[in-house]
């Protein structure tokens, strides 16, 4: 099921102007941004603009994530589409016996796309298929504190570009089990979650997400998706973000900086006696 992986950057020439120097060409290194066009049984489902790379795990999370499959034994393989040569169309064969509402699929992902659900029936919509998390997981403050210096330890391609976000799954010691960089924060998510999957690791239920930006509904709902208890964002969160956490049973913490952090819902399962 391994993919060829490609370059998550690539190189280009700009005039570099900076005070007092004179303006001078320079090779500056961009984050590469291609759609990825996601087939179930080569029935298209989504497109979605992401950095090359790790695309088996993001077709694998992006089905995790809505609902389709809940397991690595549902998938059968997953493989370049044989008519594109551009590498940016995926297939994903699903085991014998599994079966796809595509019509309901595609009313979600649209419905996602341009907020046609809000708050409160978002919320409860994505219930029906995923229930709320009861976890008695609890990890020092210490080893909060420590997981954005790991994220950021581990940014190889933001270093190059300073152009993308970044996802990690931490255990309840603070290990990295996972990291992946993408322009698309919820596609970084996916690929985590995705590498869960093909790899036998999930329910993610002892560990931790945490992401370079903000916590955004999208991002928790993933979250819930892979059972995972604690969340961790560098930035803020959204409104409905944590509302949802409070209703998912999901601990939340915000600005994850430094010596400090805010924490939004679920605080007891922060050692922060």
């Amino acid at each position: 099921m391994e993919l060829t992986r490609r370059r998550p950057t690539e190189s280009r020439h700009v005039l570099r102007w900076e005070a007092g120097r004179s303006v001078r060409r320079a090779k500056d290194e961009l984050a590469a941004e291609e759609p990825l066009e996601i087939q179930v049984d080569t029935q298209p489902v989504v497109v979605t603009m992401r950095t090359p790379g790790h695309d088996d795990e993001l077709a694998a999370g992006f089905l995790l994530t809505e609902g389709l499959v809940r397991s690595r034994k549902e998938i059968l393989k997953i493989v370049p589409y044989v008519r594109n040569e551009s590498g940016n169309v995926l297939d994903v064969f699903l085991a014998p016996g599994v079966q796809v509402d595509f019509a309901q699929l595609k009313r979600h992902v649209f419905a996602s796309s341009s907020c046609g659900l809000c708050g409160k029936a978002t919320i409860e919509s994505v219930h029906r298929h995923f229930k709320k998390l009861k976890s008695k997981l609890s990890v020092p403050v210490k080893t909060l504190l420590g997981l954005p210096e790991q994220l950021r330890g581990g940014q190889a391609a933001f270093d190059l570009t300073g152009g993308l976000h970044a996802a990690a799954i931490f255990n309840a010691r603070g290990r990295l089990i996972v990291l992946r960089e993408d322009v698309g924060r919820h596609n970084a998510v996916d690929k985590v979650l995705g590498f869960g999957l093909l790899n036998g690791l999930l329910p993610f239920d002892r560990h931790i997400l945490m992401v370079s930006g903000r916590a955004s509904f999208e991002i928790m709902q993933k979250a819930l998706a892979a059972r995972v208890p604690i969340v961790a964002a560098v930035s803020a969160p959204s409104s409905l973000a944590v509302q949802f956490a409070v209703e998912s049973g999901q601990t939340l913490a915000g600005f994850v900086r430094g010596d400090r952090f805010n924490v939004y819902s679920r605080p007891e399962r922060i050692g922060m006696g």
